[in-house]
C-alpha cells in the first residue's frame, strides 16, 4: 500500500513529466529503468515506487531541484 508522501511524488512526477511532453518511455530510459516500470508506477494499483536514487535522477532529468518533486509541508 503506497503511503500518502509516495502517491504525492508520483503524481507531481507524471505531472510534470506530462507538462514537459515527456512520454514514460522517455523519462525511463534517461534515469536507467524500464518503461514498465514507470507505467506500473503513475497507475498506483501496484506498490512500485520511487526511491530516493530514482527522485534525484528523475529531478536531474527535468533539470530541476529534488525538492520540487516533494510537498513544501507534512503529509
Amino acid at each position: 500500500m503506497l503511503t500518502e508522501i509516495e502517491i504525492f511524488v508520483i503524481e507531481k512526477v507524471k505531472e510534470i513529466r506530462i507538462s514537459k511532453g515527456i512520454s514514460q518511455a522517455e523519462l525511463a530510459y534517461k534515469i536507467g529503468v524500464s518503461s514498465g516500470f514507470i507505467g506500473k508506477v503513475e497507475c498506483l494499483k501496484y506498490n512500485s515506487k520511487y526511491n530516493l536514487n530514482l527522485i534525484n535522477r528523475i529531478a536531474k532529468a527535468f533539470n530541476i531541484s529534488p525538492k520540487d518533486l516533494l510537498p513544501n509541508t507534512y503529509l
